[in-house]
């Protein structure tokens, strides 16, 4: 009886499916390049320091104060860009995670949004002309099919 109470636990304790972990742009290590995601909220766009380090649902996001800091480790999920730190726009027009540039941004019913823009091509822009309520019920749905595929 102890021996099948055993077997069954250690059984159930395999078996528990491994939790998914969202595919955030990390390439430089830290979401947002490293840069500090509660600035922004503030108009400002500022490296985190290295010393202030949170992480969030998987990914390490840096601050530039102490003050950042306890914003984001309060609400984090406020804060947090939005799509993983991905570009919104190729989000949205082809359900692809695109690096971004940390400059290139905007605030919108209060969610963070990140945008590519190099080589001429500043999808911000592009956000803006197509019309980002139309864009964000996309990207949403897009986002929801591939979060957890590795980039």
């Amino acid at each position: 009886m102890k021996l099948a109470l055993v077997l069954s636990l250690a059984l159930s304790i395999t078996t528990v499916p491994q939790q998914k972990v969202i595919d955030h742009n990390t390439k430089s290590g830290f979401a947002a390049k490293g840069y500090d995601v509660v600035a922004y909220y503030s108009k400002k766009v500022v490296k985190g320091n290295s010393d202030m380090v949170l992480r969030y649902k998987g990914a390490r996001y840096k601050f530039s104060s102490r003050a950042n800091y306890n914003k984001f480790k309060t609400n984090a999920s406020k804060y947090a860009p939005q799509y993983g730190g991905w570009c919104a726009y190729a989000m949205a027009d082809k359900g692809e995670k695109v690096d971004i540039d940390p400059y290139t941004y905007e605030i919108r019913n209060g969610k963070l949004y990140l945008f590519y823009n190099f080589w001429g091509n500043n999808t911000l822009k592009d956000w803006q002309k197509e019309g980002p309520n139309k864009l964000i019920k996309k990207a949403d749905s897009n986002w929801a099919r591939i979060k957890y595929k590795k980039s």
